[in-house]
């Protein structure tokens, strides 16, 4: 069984990493300036999946800072639908869910 600390320390790590990646993103975003039309298509196609990636980054820090925000409050691993609490498998996989396995599905 893990610890609340521990799963803490783990989601701080995680968006710790987050936010450095999504820097990275916003920087290799705004670095594109070819002149060259076939380039720019393929910058284009590659903007494309990097936006992608900083939506889905972006979610997962929201997740990330609602699940801490849990932990500070003293709720983190109680499923916030229904109250039951949450399986150390399901919190090893997804440690920012809020939900048990049945109000998940």
């Amino acid at each position: 069984m893990i610890s609340v600390e521990k799963r803490k320390a783990k989601l701080e790590e995680r968006l710790s990493y987050l936010d450095a990646r999504l820097h990275a993103i916003d920087d290799e975003l705004d670095s594109h300036q070819s002149r060259d039309w076939e380039e720019l298509a393929v910058e284009r196609e590659s903007d494309e999946v990097l936006e992608q990636l900083g939506v889905s980054g972006t979610q997962e820090i929201q997740m990330i800072k609602a699940a801490l925000s849990r932990v500070a409050d003293g709720s983190y691993g109680e499923c916030t639908k229904c109250g039951a609490r949450i399986s150390e498998a399901r919190l090893d996989v997804l440690p920012f869910t809020p939900f048990c396995k049945t109000c998940a599905t």
